[in-house]
């Protein structure tokens, strides 16, 4: 009979909001921070091209359930738009497929930011994760081939020209899942006539999580007593690691927000509804986020003044 495999790595749990440096892609960003936090599992909430720098939220152990809800959030982009060429991966990692000598002065870029802001159709670039017939559309396009992409429904809330000189224009925007900066850099181009791509790129913020958050990879490897180089030796002291960590809960504010006590929270984690008491418990809920002393027990649904756990976390 074989032996069930041991788990390598701290069960540590919480959110590392990386500040990814360009040049690092997320999966490498988030295989240096598991490796230096020592973690058991981690996963990343919403890719971040190398080219592309900012916030990169990273969950650690159990963290990693509330991936979906930080996915979800709303996102803030910096982004610079070199106009006078088309890419192919619409970003300065591609080659040119099209060029122009027009420029948009000011005045024709404001006239058409209200056509990319609120609910939009965007198709995204030939070269990104989008899954077509099972595969990756870069996958396919490396392979040579133009890729038909259906346009999709999204979401830009804000759209701010922050500055512009003859070749160029800074934007920033907030906006919900699934939008490309690389495809709102292409289509506008093409509107203005004079062709365009993302030159420069950086995720500010994701909701729940701000600039206050944000970690950058050299701080964690100062914190962190792992050392390149250098075998580990005996217990190592990850406090000061672990003290740049934001805790799982914070990811579930969007969430309806239960206060359990303690013999309450025990309950939950078996599995079992309780009763909510008192004139301020929350109304019905598909989804509420139960806490005790401040820690995540649980996420589930509120029904008829009980709170029945779906998904229990350990304390």
């Amino acid at each position: 009979m074989s032996r069930p495999r041991r788990k390598k790595g701290r069960p540590v749990s919480g959110w590392l909001i990386l500040d990814k440096p360009v040049g690092m892609g997320s999966t490498e960003a988030v295989s240096k921070v598991k490796w230096l936090l020592q973690a058991e599992k981690a996963g990343h909430a919403g890719t971040l091209d190398p080219l592309a720098s900012g916030m990169l939220p990273i969950a650690l152990g159990e963290a990693t359930k509330t991936v979906p809800y930080v996915q979800d959030g709303a996102k803030v982009y910096r982004f610079t738009v070199a106009w006078g060429e088309e890419r192919t991966t619409d970003d300065l990692e591609g080659a040119v497929t099209q060029r122009s000598d027009s420029r948009p002065d000011e005045a024709a870029i404001r006239a058409l930011m209200p056509k990319y802001t609120g609910l939009i159709m965007q198709t995204p670039p030939q070269f990104s994760a989008v899954k077509i017939a099972g595969e990756r559309a870069y996958d396919l396009a490396r392979g040579g081939g133009t890729v038909e992409i259906p346009p999709r429904e999204v979401e830009i809330g804000r759209f701010d020209l922050i500055g512009r000189d003859e070749d160029s224009a800074l934007f920033e925007i907030e906006c919900g899942k699934g939008t490309y900066v690389r495809s709102l850099a292409r289509d506008m181009g093409r509107d203005l006539g004079c062709y365009g791509h993302v030159s420069t790129l950086r995720r500010t913020e994701v909701d729940p999580f701000t600039a206050d958050d944000l970690i950058t990879i050299e701080a964690l490897v100062a914190a962190s007593p792992r050392k390149d180089g250098e075998p580990d030796a005996g217990d190592l002291d990850f406090g000061a690691a672990d003290a740049l960590l934001v805790d799982t809960v914070a990811a579930l504010d969007c969430l309806p927000q239960v206060a359990l006590t303690d013999d309450g929270a025990q309950k939950v984690r078996l599995g079992n509804a309780i009763v909510l008491r008192g004139r301020d418990a929350p109304l019905d809920a598909e989804e509420a986020c139960a806490t005790a002393r401040g820690r995540l027990v649980a996420i589930g649904a509120i029904e008829a003044g009980m709170f029945k756990p779906k998904r229990v976390f350990a304390g």
